[in-house]
């Protein structure tokens, strides 16, 4: 007996998502098929996210004690995006544990109810100098509940 296949990922309504962020496509992020890379996703994963928090004033990227490093990404697309649209990206919590997070960004395209793509990535907090995990600081907690 085999196990039962996983849902097919499905887009999502922007009603899931907390904050948004624009994003302005450049000619450069389209590829030879005429709509934007997959590695252009990441960047945009990544951007969402550590600008929300340098915002936020809970990452200091240059003195700061507490970093996050990227341990797992994905990503699923449904519509393709192509420069130059410009595309809204949605940010969520999904999971705090004691030094992780997972973050979930989903990608529209401006005015769109539903997600061309979604993904997550996972960092682990850890101490800037050792490398070694660390526990959420208590300011990063509060601003990360506030994105769940």
């Amino acid at each position: 007996m085999s196990d039962p296949k996983p849902a097919k990922p499905q887009p999502e309504p922007r009603s899931g998502y907390r904050v948004f962020r624009p994003i302005s496509t450049r000619w450069m992020d389209n590829d030879a098929y005429g709509h934007v890379n997959n590695v252009v996703y990441y960047s945009w994963f990544d951007t969402v996210v550590n600008a929300h928090l340098i915002e936020q004033g809970v990452l200091d990227i240059h003195q700061g004690e507490t970093i996050g490093l990227v341990i797992e990404t994905q990503c699923n697309y449904f519509a393709s995006l192509a420069f130059p649209q410009n595309v809204e990206a949605g940010l969520r919590v999904a999971h705090m544990g004691t030094s992780s997070v997972r973050y979930e960004v989903g990608l529209f395209a401006q005015g769109e109810p539903l997600t061309a793509a979604k993904g997550h990535f996972i960092h682990v907090y850890v101490d800037s100098k050792t490398r070694r995990p660390v526990p959420l600081p208590n300011p990063l907690k509060t601003v990360l509940e506030q994105l769940t």
